[in-house]
């Protein structure tokens, strides 16, 4: 397998195929001077760097150049026996140099869709049989790219043969990826709602109940006495959860819905139209004189006896002055036309400041809103980059209300705020008073999603000065750094939820499952680590076919949930020919189950 990628998404993806699926990958990436720091994956990170370090020596001892690949350098091959191609463009002879013509499938992960596409359509000519999986921000184009080169597989084997069901396009985007499980983070925890196929799946934390008879996805882990942390245990035997009631677990539950009562945005109005149009003080002023003008037609019709309606029609006549004066009639009459005309003289104002208000808000359509005065229980989100436009939409699907902090004037995501109607404060994140213009102190979760970890964690430590319980998620780039910020927040703040989260940690599993053929249905971020939900044919596996889905069960490795398409799957069905599954499984019992 070739991954090549600029950033540290290849990194991860090659050392997930190499040490989970134990593929051999070659790794393509830009001179060292220009490739982003590797994250870290455990021993598969202390390889790669080791392999770059041996990339770099060789280039600099004069080793010569990939033709036609401006001061490309082959790196020697690490223990493991995998090499590491550096090169500043991919063309047709990187590609070849990189074995693509001979590669069972070819991941593109340049932040650059154009670079991807180029790559892709060039690796299609030299391996129609290829399995390509893109990495693709823009929607709409991935989808007709993914078409295109299907069309070119199947037309360079003149719609037969075994090829034609081998190549196979796959265009998937790390932050659609990522968004779901940051926003879900951000709303409820470890929570997650995925979609699999006709089902509408919900992972949620709660204490395990001694008699739970919910599908038990991950137990959380627990201080050891001892000082130290237990793992979360991922898809425990059913022995294993009886004996640990009252600990945390992540369940499964179906859902109907994408979002519950619970995601509702707190203070949202009846009429969406009149909060865009008016502020709160015009709202009740309107209000409090429509309410002063059915007083007075109860009264009129109290004291005169006249029909309710002509009461109602003689008093508004009498607030715009349009009536003739009372002049010879009861008392009662006249006191209520002066109140009535007193009341027009008061609505005079407010209709003009209606106006006048609603001309604002269209002229100012083009521009960003501000926090409202009066908003809370919102979702404070830093950063409107590639990751946090998609996090916003993801929020706003949801009814979340939320408040956008951004420094840059350019950032790609305003767009999308100005047209979802979504408060933006620009600003520095680390300049003082920038987060209390976004409410922060009234907020329910802070979701940090910049691109600089440094950033991320100043406003997550001076969030908590502010307000010591609020629900705080981070995006860090780097695993050991991120488990440290994780560990000492959650003790300085035992009573606050405290998540960090990695965006190339969340996607890589679907990236190289797709890579493998298999189809990932999401992931469930469990602390560290990740559990994938991913459908699978039954068809001729002998750890599937032929077995009950309680026999199915491997504690550790995979659980089979559901049959596709079905809400009901009893454990005594036998599984059989034909049948699609869909299961909870670790990224290891993925690589088993191929």
């Amino acid at each position: 397998m070739v991954v090549c990628g600029d950033d540290g998404l290849a990194h991860r993806l090659a050392a997930e195929l190499r040490g989970v699926y134990g593929e051999q990958v070659t790794l393509v990436v830009p001179p060292a001077e220009r490739a982003a720091r590797p994250p870290v994956v455990g021993r598969a990170r202390a390889a790669s760097a080791a392999l770059l370090d041996r990339v770099v020596n060789a280039a600099v001892g004069g080793r010569p150049a990939v033709p036609g690949t401006a001061g490309t350098a082959a790196a020697a091959a690490t223990s493991v026996g995998e090499p590491v191609l550096e090169a500043v463009e991919l063309t047709e002879a990187v590609l070849a140099a990189a074995g693509v013509e001979r590669a069972t499938a070819l991941a593109l992960v340049h932040d650059d869709d154009e670079t991807n596409i180029r790559a892709a359509l060039t690796a299609r000519r030299l391996n129609p049989r290829l399995r390509l999986v893109l990495r693709l921000y823009n929607r709409r184009l991935g989808q007709h790219i993914e078409e295109l080169l299907d069309q070119a597989a199947a037309l360079a084997y003149d719609g037969g043969g075994d090829a034609e069901v081998e190549a196979s396009t796959t265009v998937l985007s790390d932050a659609d990826t990522a968004a779901p499980a940051l926003a879900a983070t951000a709303l409820a925890g470890t929570s997650k709602v995925v979609q699999t196929e006709g089902l509408l799946l919900r992972a949620v934390e709660r204490p395990l109940p001694a008699d739970s008879g919910l599908h038990t996805l991950a137990l959380l882990s627990v201080s050891d006495p001892t000082g130290g942390d237990q793992e979360p245990r991922l898809l425990p035997a059913d022995e294993e959860v009886r004996g640990a009631a009252g600990r945390t677990a992540i369940v499964l539950e179906q859902v109907s819905t994408a979002g519950g009562p619970e995601l509702a945005a707190r203070g949202a109005g009846v009429i969406p139209w009149l909060n865009s149009l008016f502020s709160r003080r015009l709202r009740w002023s309107l209000a409090g004189l429509v309410g002063c003008v059915l007083a007075l037609a109860i009264a009129l019709w109290a004291v005169t006896g006249i029909h309710p309606v002509r009461a109602f029609y003689l008093t508004l006549l009498d607030m715009f002055a349009i009536d003739d004066p009372a002049v010879g009639a009861p008392l009662g009459r006249q006191l209520l036309q002066l109140l009535s005309a007193l009341v027009g003289l008061l609505l005079l104002p407010v209709l003009l400041a209606a106006v006048l208000e609603a001309l604002g808000t269209f002229r100012t359509a083009t521009s960003l809103r501000r926090p409202p005065r009066g908003l809370g229980g919102h979702v404070v989100l830093l950063g409107l980059g590639k990751i946090g436009t998609r996090v916003l939409t993801r929020l706003r699907e949801l009814n979340v209300p939320v408040v956008c902090v951004e420094s840059d004037p350019e950032a790609r995501g305003l767009a999308t705020a100005r047209r979802l109607r979504v408060p933006v404060v620009l600003g520095d994140v680390t300049q003082e008073g920038v987060l209390e213009s976004a409410k922060i102190h009234r907020a329910q979760a802070l979701l940090a999603v910049t691109s600089a970890d440094t950033t991320n964690l100043e406003a997550a430590l001076y969030a908590r000065t502010v307000r010591p319980d609020l629900r705080v998620v981070l995006r860090l780039y780097d695993d050991d750094f991120a488990t440290a910020v994780y560990r000492t927040l959650r003790a300085a703040y035992p009573h606050a939820l405290t998540r960090s989260r990695s965006v190339t940690h969340l996607a890589a599993p679907a990236f190289a499952g797709a890579m493998l053929g298999r189809q990932v249905l999401g992931a469930v971020a469990v602390e560290r680590q990740v559990l994938l939900f991913a459908a699978v044919d039954v068809d001729g596996h002998p750890m599937l076919e032929g077995r009950t889905v309680d026999q199915a069960f491997r504690p550790g490795s995979w659980r089979v949930l559901a049959l596709a398409g079905r809400s009901d799957t009893p454990a005594d069905h036998v599984l059989a020919k034909g049948d699609r599954v869909v299961v909870a499984v670790t990224r290891r019992g993925l690589a088993a189950l191929r």
